[in-house]
């Protein structure tokens, strides 16, 4: 799942989200296949995370076992 915020004036109902209406400035998740629909009307949605950014982050972040010194 990706982020988008609603940036519009007013609030929203979302027919994609079961018709959830959703707030101004309210950041909500959506499917990363349909994050492109939502950002690219840039006057009402804007990104907060991309597309696959979690699981970059998590394989970024995963630990390694510490190594011993000899």
């Amino acid at each position: 799942m990706s982020r988008v915020r609603f940036i519009g004036p007013e609030p929203v109902t979302v027919p994609e989200l079961g018709d959830r209406l959703v707030q101004p400035d309210e950041v909500i998740e959506v499917p990363d296949a349909r994050h492109e629909g939502y950002v690219c009307q840039p006057t009402n949605w804007e990104s907060v995370e991309e597309p696959g950014a979690k699981a970059a982050a998590a394989k970024k972040t995963a630990a390694k076992p510490p190594q011993k010194e000899d």
